[in-house]
């Protein structure tokens, strides 16, 4: 039988797989403006982030449930999935994952392009207020917690690795990217807006994922799960 994996494991997974997320999700957002400065490709910048957060999921899914979001944890924790110490590990190792996905960018990208996007750092659009942006982003964060619960963490699920939550947060980016950055994970958002110290409405990128994520987890929790 196979041993369970160390909470230093389960810490260097999540880690890496929030790095994996921040610098190909960010990446993309700053190669896509430097080679269409007047629209960013919205398609390519969903499915890099899709892509990237369902490889970073498979990868980790084995060792920690592959949570790589600490609103994700967050709701893990309010369902009772994931105990408080570790949970606080794994948020400190997403953090950690972020900013070094932060610091990349910041050291491989030229600092023109970077900037003129600020490192891929998610942002509010024109029309967005800031309750709006907390909505938007809770919702969007609803429906991908709701997922990780359905494909993830429910011990019933049929395990299709990060396949399924990848396609929520591409299509996530789709409908909500113009006016939120669809961020929906604050270790994500956290990354790029160290990598520019660009803080503009930072916290709409922590309240809404985590609102979005504890509602998601408790309703999953008591209606689906319940015996």
């Amino acid at each position: 039988m196979a041993k369970e994996p160390t909470i230093g494991q389960k810490a260097m997974v999540e880690a890496f797989g929030t790095f994996l997320l921040t610098f190909i999700g960010a990446g993309a957002v700053i190669a896509t403006y430097a080679l269409s400065p007047a629209y960013p490709a919205l398609l390519i910048i969903a499915v890099a982030n899709g892509i990237a957060l369902a490889l970073a999921v498979t990868v980790a899914m084995n060792i920690s449930g592959g949570h790589i979001n600490p609103a994700v944890t967050i709701g893990a924790l309010f369902a009772g999935k994931i105990s408080k110490p570790d949970a606080a590990v794994y948020i400190v190792s997403q953090l950690v994952g972020a900013f070094i996905g932060g610091a990349f960018l910041l050291a491989l990208y030229p600092a023109a392009a970077g900037a003129a996007v600020h490192y891929g750092t998610p942002g509010l659009g024109q029309s967005t207020g800031v309750v709006n942006g907390i909505l938007f982003e809770a919702l969007m964060t609803f429906f991908l917690v709701f997922v990780v619960f359905a494909t993830a963490i429910d011990r019933r699920a049929v395990k299709v690795g990060g396949f399924a939550i990848g396609l929520t947060v591409m299509l996530d980016v789709l409908v909500g990217g113009p006016f939120t950055g669809a961020a929906m994970n604050p270790a994500r958002a956290i990354g790029p807006t160290i990598a520019s110290m660009y803080f503009a409405n930072w916290y709409v990128y922590w309240i809404g994922p985590i609102l979005g994520a504890i509602v998601a987890a408790l309703i999953y929790k008591y209606l689906i799960l319940k015996d």
